[in-house]
């Protein structure tokens, strides 16, 4: 026992070595290509597909100039105390405590972008855990402990006259294969021969830990399942296998690709389509109808962001908010705040919900006098005052510090109402990055330039917000273009709806309407083009 634990103190870590290929910075297109051998200098080359040759011719380099695999090494993997190795299959199997099983190999391993080459000097079966390891070469048996006799354990007798003379193993450093499934002749290694003693001359079979290990293709995973391994027809097990390494693949990107992702989506409806006819699972149909509605968002959302129409045919509109949940979240704010404001009156609904667009996310923000002066309030100073006694706003300091502070040093303000606690976590659901958004999008619509200069009131911009969030993508007013109904317009600019057709009238002469007509119960018309990037199409 003294003796094996000596010499498995002595036995040298296996070699392992990386070369990588990084971008050189963000936007550019060169590359540079890094070896983690302390000789070698990293290379920067123009494209992707240059810096991916250059690190392969490299990497085949250091293999064909480097030494065979040595068998009396450590295995590097299980030097890091690597779980993922093969276990041995039993009892009779027991790996020495510095290796896991098997030969030791050359084995490189790659992830499946095309990143990173990493060569590991290992056991067999811990380079057949890797599903990417190739085999570039395999080191002869190591050599056993001597008997009592005088010959090795694992020895074959001495050779006889005439006899078969031993065979030596040997590693092609000129040609290395690189195979999953490297065979002797493939990598130049002779397949050790072992003898019981010294009485038998006769070859026997390579050990059992020496013989490749049979592996079971990885089972492929998409959208929470597992593809099963017996699933026909293959085309469709492969497809859906490709499908769920592309989609976590996505998921890595730095930056969003909406027409690569739209691409995924359909593909995996059809996927999905044709393994519900394969095993009749409704939950599968259900996912795949999923699927098609992604892929028609995120393609919308695509031609959004490119400026391009969705049938293609002319340009689409540059909107303020891009997307259909954005637009969602506006009338959830409007609709909050009809439902909620604490005073009655157009000029007070108007200021309530541009003070609930700076404090919507968590209850409190900050106010500056100009953002209240730039609202078409008669009496700004006394509005402020009666939310702050109705309890509905608080204010760190007095009302009129509140209308003289400037930018550099804003007002404190909360919203008790809109402060989210375990119980409560508040009316709204959108994040962070989409209140300054939406609080920047009511800015824009009721502060817009022609509104301004015609003096509009605190109605007139209650109604612009109502048909920008009521109007479709071509800018007619109400579902497919049938109207919006006057109940509802008045009751959101808290005016009668007798005098809603003079509202009408202001917002088309500030060239917000076109073709507006008022009924006995619906207004029709459209937005001008003007005004359509401020709206929120409905969906």
């Amino acid at each position: 026992m003294g003796v094996e634990a000596h010499a498995t103190n002595e036995r040298v870590t296996g070699r392992r070595w990386t070369v990588r290929l990084d971008p050189v910075g963000r936007g550019r297109a060169d590359v540079r290509v890094s070896c983690s051998r302390p000789a070698c200098a990293a290379q920067v080359l123009p494209s992707a597909a240059d810096g991916r040759t250059a690190a392969i011719a490299h990497l085949k380099a250091h293999l064909r100039a480097g030494p065979a695999p040595r068998p009396s090494v450590q295995c590097a993997c299980r030097a890091e105390e690597c779980h993922t190795h093969i276990r041995p299959a039993g009892p009779r199997e027991r790996p020495v405590p510095w290796r896991c099983g098997g030969a030791v190999v050359l084995a490189v391993i790659t992830d499946r972008e095309g990143r990173w080459w990493q060569v590991l000097e290992c056991c067999s079966r811990c380079a057949a855990a890797h599903p990417t390891a190739k085999v570039v070469a395999t080191a002869p048996a190591a050599e056993a402990p001597a008997r009592a006799d005088g010959f090795r354990a694992d020895a074959p007798a001495p050779a006889t006259p005439g006899g078969p003379a031993a065979t030596t193993p040997t590693f092609s450093a000129v040609s290395p294969h690189f195979s999953h499934s490297a065979t002797a002749a493939a990598t130049g290694t002779a397949v050790p021969q072992q003898a019981s003693g010294p009485r038998s001359s006769a070859p026997r079979s390579a050990p059992r830990s020496a013989r490749p290990t049979r592996k079971r293709p990885p089972r492929g995973r998409i959208a929470q399942r597992l593809v099963p391994h017996d699933l026909r027809p293959v085309a469709l097990r492969d497809e859906l296998t490709e499908l769920g390494e592309l989609f976590r693949a996505y998921q890595a990107r730095t930056e969003p690709d909406l027409a690569v992702l739209a691409d995924l989506h359909a593909r995996k409806a059809e996927a999905f389509d044709a393994w519900a006819e394969v095993t009749a699972d409704t939950g599968l149909r259900l996912d795949a109808r999923r699927a098609e509605q992604a892929a028609a968002t995120a393609r919308l959302q695509h031609l959004h962001r490119i400026g391009q129409a969705p049938d293609g045919e002319g340009p689409a509109v540059v909107r303020l908010l891009t997307a259909p949940a954005q637009w969602n979240h506006a009338r959830a704010v409007l609709a909050h705040v009809a439902e909620n404001a604490p005073l009655p009156g157009a000029e007070a609904r108007l200021l309530v919900l541009m003070v609930t667009l700076r404090t919507a996310q968590s209850g409190v923000g900050n106010l500056v006098g100009q953002d209240i002066k730039g609202l078409p309030l008669q009496d700004p100073e006394h509005l402020v005052g009666q939310l702050v006694e109705s309890g509905w706003l608080g204010i760190s300091g007095t009302v009129e510090e509140l209308i003289a502070s400037r930018p550099e040093s804003p007002t404190r303000i909360s919203v008790p109402s809109l402060t989210p606690d375990e119980d409560d976590p508040g009316p709204f659901t959108f994040g962070r990055k989409l209140r300054p958004k939406l609080s920047g999008w009511a800015q824009r619509v009721v502060g817009e330039k022609k509104l301004r200069k015609g003096k509009t009131g605190a109605d007139v911009r209650l109604l612009a917000l109502a048909l920008a969030t009521g109007a479709d993508g071509e800018g007619r007013l109400g579902p497919g273009g049938e109207g919006i109904g006057l109940d509802a317009l008045a009751s959101w600019c808290t005016v009668d709806p007798g005098d809603l057709p003079d509202l009408v009238d202001r917002l088309t002469a500030a060239d917000w309407l076109a073709e507006a007509d008022v009924t006995g119960t619906l207004l029709t018309g459209r937005l001008t083009e003007r005004v359509l990037p401020l709206g929120c199409p409905l969906t």
